[in-house]
Formats: C-alpha cells, sequence, structure tokens
C-alpha cells in the first residue's frame, strides 16, 4: 500500500494559465477580429457612406431623367432648349450682359 501522493499543484496551474490565456484570446479575437466588433462597425460606417452616396445617385439620375424628358419629342421645354442651345454654342442674345 502506498501512502499519500504529494503533489505540487503545478498541473493545476498550468491547466488555469491555459484556460486564462485561450480565454483572453478568444476575448480579443470577438473584438480585434475578423468577425469581431471593430470590424463590424467599420462595415456599418461604410454601409451609412454608400446610402447617403447612393441618395445623392439617384436624386442626380431623376434630375437628368426630367432634363431628359423635357427635351424629349413628346414633351418639348423651349426654355431649357434655348439654354442647353446657347450654353453649348456661346450664343448670346443682344440685351444680354455677359460676365466672365
Amino acid at each position: 500500500m502506498r501512502g499519500p501522493r504529494k503533489t505540487t499543484g503545478l498541473g493545476g496551474a498550468l491547466y488555469l494559465l491555459g484556460l486564462m490565456l485561450a480565454g483572453t484570446y478568444f476575448a480579443l479575437a470577438s473584438v480585434q477580429g475578423d468577425y469581431g466588433l471593430f470590424r463590424r462597425i467599420g462595415i456599418e460606417a461604410e454601409a451609412d457612406d454608400l446610402r447617403a452616396e447612393r441618395a445623392r445617385l439617384a436624386s442626380q439620375i431623376a434630375e437628368y431623367e426630367n432634363k431628359t424628358r423635357r427635351m424629349s419629342d413628346e414633351y418639348l421645354d423651349l426654355d431649357l432648349l434655348d439654354e442647353q442651345a446657347r450654353q453649348v454654342l456661346g450664343f448670346a442674345r443682344a440685351d444680354e450682359i455677359i460676365l466672365r
């Protein structure tokens, strides 16, 4: 029969240290990793910027569609036609003063 076993507690301390290191690694990975909180915040900020740009482009497209419709055969806006022709050709009426 053997007597009581003497342990130094080194195995338990190493096990606890390993668990703490693994926990620290996973905590840092959840904050700074590829799928972490910082990346998510960055993606949401980029998505907000893209939504704002999309809204700006949508309004610009609507403006171009309006001008295109006003210059079409079905609906001709004479003021817009006059403005565009004078801008492109560089013409001015006799009663206008041109500032450059």
